[in-house]
């Protein structure tokens, strides 16, 4: 197939987006430019931006409003103050009240001078360590934050803890034992052809390790190499109480990059993107470091290792959506629209961004793409379980012992991840409830951890594998206080696409509040989120509150299915 071919690494993006007749990713990276300069609000500088592009202020006033980075008002002094759950876990919540106090300013709003702003976010990725926040674009995190932020104790965000439990890391390689990335690109792309690749990944039974769970395989045979195909690394999925994206993207990102380009290659792309969230800047700037010096050595650029293969790729920042991890919701930002989900059919696979045909993989899914084409497919596929091959990458939150990043079989038992591995709880407290795969994932009580680390294992109980981040409660947290975040999470990131969602998580968060709600109201919402949303957040949120009522037993009376 043809590839849009250029010296210049950006240009094949810029003539894509002006065939397609979209502004692009840059209009939301020109958006984010303007607010850095001013405090006001965004009907203020919105349109001037939109007008320096050529396009209706609308174009750029919808973004501007949406995305939390671009609308939370500003000061000299933006401190970011994460409220997900690992960090609501560390204290029930109470961090961000003491923050308020020591900078004198309320959360979404600025100080009188201006010179102070506060935001809370969802999430920054130091769920080991939290609360956390971000001071500009430096972390503090641990149970001095307030002072740390206050100015009497120095920043603290130490780095992620990371261990194999495999034997033969798969994604971890890089991280423990300094395997170089980009072993396997150049003699792929050299003298291998994308068939092969294709071939071994089949083999391997790779799933992909953002939640769904679908098979690459099947994904990229969907975009069946059309002309123009694009390949997304989606590293804005932010599901609290995961940070394995921020761990691979940071510490080994030529890796996640070698990924790409071979997902690149399989998938007859000459162009990829690599989507990062805001909330994580080192890595961003890890990212965008590892392509310049894959453009250098000769990885990337208009003829690949002497070859005819020309492959571009573009890293760009996100702008603050949880939803936005949504395919069809990221590439809408892409686009340089607001990050909402779309309706499918279509699928990305056929129309995608800028309508072409887009393949989106995590970070994680891409990172396994190095070792299995060098490995081989079929030892990969010896791994796990025999429905859900491989490893997958486990996060511990704060309240373990040792809390931090493992990589693991897939089907091993929860028990032992968190008894073993993580040492159960610190101070030894009891473990009250056990949150896994994200807010809307599910729960486990203390007593029905025996249960495989699969999709298959935990949806059965009623859970979600998702990015396998296992938040976990002691009895200092009360499970209504539980429910009501997981209401306030669902409330706040609706992207409001569809109604279901958008007015159902308002009306279960004013009942949480209230304490509980009317029992056929209830059971009639939980029906309407679970069929009539339009992607999985409206979906998975009542299997969430289910489980969790289930976990929890007769302190949560009413929310039952």
């Amino acid at each position: 197939m043809a590839f849009i071919r250029s010296a210049r690494p950006f240009d094949a993006f810029r003539a894509l987006a002006d065939r397609r007749g979209r502004p692009g990713a840059e209009l939301v990276e020109s958006l984010a430019e303007a607010r850095a300069e001013t405090r006001d609000g965004p009907e203020a500088w919105a349109p001037a931006v939109a007008s320096r592009i050529g396009l209706p202020a609308a174009a750029a006033l919808g973004p501007a409003g949406y995305y939390a980075d671009l609308s939370a008002p500003h000061g000299d002094r933006h401190v970011r103050v994460c409220t997900a759950t690992a960090c609501f876990a560390a204290g029930g919540g109470g961090h961000l009240a003491e923050v308020e106090r020591e900078l004198g300013v309320a959360a979404h709003t600025a100080s009188p001078r201006g010179d102070v702003s506060v935001q809370t976010v969802r999430c920054l990725g130091y769920c080991y360590a939290g609360p956390a926040a971000l001071d500009g674009d430096t972390p503090c995190a641990g149970a001095t934050l307030p002072a740390q932020l206050a100015g009497r104790e120095p920043p603290r965000a130490p780095g992620i803890p990371a261990a194999d439990d495999t034997g033969d890391p798969v994604l971890l390689g890089g991280v423990l034992c300094g395997e170089p990335a980009w072993r396997v690109w150049p003699g792929t792309v050299s003298s291998g052809t994308p068939e092969e690749v294709r071939r071994e990944v089949a083999a391997s039974g790779l799933r992909g390790r953002g939640g769904a769970g679908f098979r690459v395989a099947a994904k990229w045979e969907a975009a069946g190499r059309g002309p123009g195909t694009v390949v997304v690394a989606n590293g804005d999925e932010g599901d609290p109480g995961s940070y394995a994206d921020r761990l691979l993207m940071e510490a080994d990102p030529g890796r996640v990059l070698e990924g790409l380009a071979l997902a690149c290659f399989a998938c007859g792309a000459g162009q990829g993107f690599v989507l990062v969230r805001s909330e994580y800047p080192a890595a961003l700037a890890r990212m965008r470091e590892a392509v310049r010096r894959a453009y250098a050595d000769g990885h990337l650029g208009p003829s690949v290792h002497g070859t005819a293969t020309s492959l571009d790729i573009r890293v760009v920042e996100g702008a603050g959506s949880y939803v936005a991890g949504e395919e069809t919701a990221l590439i809408a930002e892409l686009e340089g629209g607001r990050g909402c989900a779309r309706p499918r059919p279509p699928y990305p696979t056929e129309h995608g961004l800028w309508d072409a045909p887009t393949v989106v993989n995590n970070v994680e899914t891409l990172a396994a793409l190095p070792w299995i084409v060098r490995h081989g497919g079929r030892t990969y596929a010896r791994r796990g379980t025999p429905g859900e091959a491989g490893t997958k990458l486990v996060c511990l939150s704060e309240r373990f012992a040792r809390p931090g990043c493992y990589e693991v079989e897939l089907g091993t038992p929860v028990r032992r991840i968190v008894t073993e591995l993580g040492g159960g709880l610190r101070d030894g407290a009891g473990l009250t409830v056990l949150q896994v795969g994200g807010p809307l994932g599910g729960f486990l009580a203390a007593d029905a951890l025996d249960v495989p680390l699969s999709e298959a294992g935990l949806s059965a109980r009623g859970a979600a594998l998702g990015h396998a981040g296992l938040v976990a409660f002691d009895q200092r947290v009360a499970p209504e206080d539980v429910l009501r975040h997981v209401w306030e999470f669902a409330a706040a990131e609706s992207c409001g696409a569809c109604s279901p969602c958008r007015v159902g998580s308002r009306r279960g968060l004013e009942w949480a509040l209230a304490g509980a709600p009317p029992a056929k109201e209830w059971e009639r919402l939980s029906r309407l989120l679970a069929e009539a949303s339009l992607c999985a957040f409206g979906r998975r949120i009542p299997p969430a509150v289910h489980s969790l009522v289930r976990a929890c037993g007769d302190r949560l009376a009413g929310w039952g299915p």
